[in-house]
């Protein structure tokens, strides 16, 4: 899809991004509003995480809540609409969400998992450190996720939020920037050809940079991913310079 004007809406005159974030999630918002492109507007909405998308009748319930909220989104006239939740998107195949969404919707979406794999793949990564704010079982799920498509985890740590249940989740926008900034550090092995920093309500985006200075390597992160893919499925190629290797590609 080429860049073309299709808005008479004065602030988003190049492309609208519809997005979807979890009931909690304070982040996601917050870094893509500092970052956007001139021109472009993201337009959000709120729903519950779903993990149990590992069964039939779980994925049947993402799927329709997805498509519910798409079309809710679909009223802004949204170019594309991002599903921003790491853990509620982990579904194999990768893209197979966004196709039935896309399907019954007729708008494109696409989500966090799909856009972190496909971030690394347009990296050329296929080694990778992995530093989360999660617990145990859901780094569990991440690392055979990743190795479902091509990317094998040398190092994964979490914060071991999540371990208690919802009445963690808020926590993890709290997590100072020192302390997250460690935490990937501390979590990186060499040998890998990036860091992976996944949660969509994870604070990044002040030290993206400086950490892939301090590592030798692109750092991908869930909110970056999952900016770049909504905006080039827009059609939107910038490069924005905060946000590291992969805003560097067209």
């Amino acid at each position: 899809m080429s860049e073309m004007r299709r808005h008479k809406s004065v602030y988003s005159w190049r492309a609208k991004i519809g997005l979807i974030v979890p009931p909690t999630n304070t982040v996601n918002e917050a870094e893509w509003a500092r970052v956007l492109p001139e021109g472009v507007t993201y337009h959000a909405v709120r729903m519950p995480i779903h993990l149990n998308h590992g069964t039939p009748e779980g994925k049947l319930a993402l799927v329709a809540d997805v498509v519910a909220k798409v079309r809710e989104l679909g009223e802004a006239r949204v170019d594309v609409v991002a599903y921003a939740c790491t853990a509620g998107s982990m579904v194999s195949p990768r893209h197979s969400l966004a196709q039935e969404v896309t399907a019954a919707t007729g708008i494109p979406l696409v989500t966090t998992a799909a856009s972190i794999v496909d971030a690394l793949e347009a990296l050329g990564t296929r080694r990778v450190s992995v530093a989360t704010p999660y617990h145990d079982a859901l780094n569990a799920h991440e690392v055979a996720f990743l190795a479902e498509n091509g990317i094998e985890t040398l190092a994964i740590a979490g914060l071991g939020l999540g371990a208690n249940g919802p009445v963690d989740y808020p926590l993890i926008a709290q997590t100072p920037l020192d302390r997250i900034e460690a935490h990937v550090e501390a979590t990186f092995v060499k040998g890998s050809d990036a860091c992976l920093i996944t949660c969509t309500d994870f604070p990044t985006l002040p030290v993206h940079e400086g950490l892939e200075k301090k590592l030798g390597v692109p750092v991908v992160s869930s909110n970056q991913a999952t900016l770049w893919a909504a905006l080039r499925r827009a059609g939107i190629g910038d490069k924005i310079p905060r946000l590291g290797a992969l805003f560097q590609r067209s």
